[in-house]
């Protein structure tokens, strides 16, 4: 019998982000600047149900859409151009729709964002969770209710945390790990959460708490450990021209997803990740940005110049799909008039 479950199950907030790259340098006060390039589209947790369903994977998200025309744009690009399924969202009567300005500059960015907290939290959009393959959360503080029914129903919680603005650090954080199969968190926040100095040692740390363990290192690649296979990997970064990393650690996140169910190797699956992060990076954006199977295949199809890169993406020509499907939509410079 066919297994209808979502193979990803997402939750949280979702932005439309503007992003401007091309910056000869930072803005100054009472400056005005002209950039070189432009695009938008959504954002937050956009960034990884387009990531995922780019990957061919059924994609559930539950989010808020506020009722403007940010929200309306956000949610007829997920559902009618990506294909997630919105059946877990809602739309909040009078609430306006995150919106983030991101300027990118010398291979990161500044982010400027206008928004309020939603009038739904992610236990009320979740309620009872389906039973689901996967869930890619974002660990918080404060547990989310819906997290513990999710693992309990047979759904592996890949997790990710951002930074801590208390730069505190608690280690009570990652008692949440016990409800986890894996968590990807960047070789800072790793480091400051196990109170270790090196992306190994924290791996390390975090590898006696989860049965799979990954700190990406940005530039330098990623490390990861199998505990439930033995495997341990470590690849680096592929050498690229940043255009705006916006969103390369969701697209890392549900790349890494994607190889997971296909059952891969650990050092595939980090590879795949990592790649698919680096092909992010080259556009615009966080969720319009992800190459999907089709920007990796073509990736492939151009041959890597290098012939250690070629060698070690061998993999790919058992990986990749027969039909990696039609060209993906990067994000536009305007958004399109809004449907009437």
């Amino acid at each position: 019998m066919d297994d209808d479950r979502p193979d990803v199950l997402l939750t949280g907030l979702l932005f439309y982000d503007l992003v401007l790259t091309g910056l000869a340098k930072p803005p100054t006060p009472g400056e005005e600047i002209w950039t070189a390039g432009m695009g938008c589209g959504p954002g937050g947790i956009a960034n990884l149900a387009v990531a995922a369903s780019r990957f061919g994977l059924r994609t559930s998200l539950a989010t808020v859409f506020g009722d403007d025309f940010y929200g309306a744009h956000c949610r007829e690009v997920l559902r009618d151009q990506e294909d997630v399924d919105l059946s877990l969202s809602r739309t909040a009567d009078g609430w306006p729709t995150p919106v983030t300005v991101s300027l990118a500059h010398g291979g990161d960015r500044a982010l400027v964002t206008h928004g309020q907290e939603p009038p739904y939290s992610q236990d009320a959009l979740m309620g009872d969770p389906p039973e689901a393959r996967t869930a890619l959360v974002h660990l918080e503080a404060e547990p989310r209710e819906w997290i513990a029914k999710a693992a309990a129903n047979g759904t592996r919680v890949y997790a990710d945390v951002g930074w801590d603005p208390t730069q505190q650090w608690s280690r009570d954080l990652l008692d949440q790990l016990a409800l986890c199969h894996a968590f990807l968190p960047n070789e800072h926040e790793a480091m400051a959460y196990t109170r270790t100095d090196t992306a190994t040692a924290a791996l390390r740390a975090l590898a006696e708490l989860v049965p799979v363990a990954v700190v990406t290192r940005g530039g330098r690649g990623a490390v990861a450990v199998d505990q439930t296979t033995g495997e341990y990997a470590e690849v680096p970064a592929l050498d690229v021209d940043v255009l705006d990393a916006t969103g390369a650690g969701d697209v890392f996140g549900a790349s890494f997803v994607a190889a997971s169910l296909g059952g891969w190797p650990l050092t595939e699956r980090l590879r795949f990740a990592v790649l698919a992060a680096g092909l992010s990076v080259q556009h615009h954006g966080g969720a319009l940005a992800a190459p999907g199977w089709y920007g990796v295949d073509r990736w492939w199809r151009r041959a890597p110049a290098d012939p250690d890169v070629r060698r070690a993406y061998g993999f790919l020509a058992d990986r990749l799909p027969a039909d990696p499907g039609p060209p993906v939509r990067y994000a536009p410079v305007t958004p399109p008039a809004p449907r009437r």
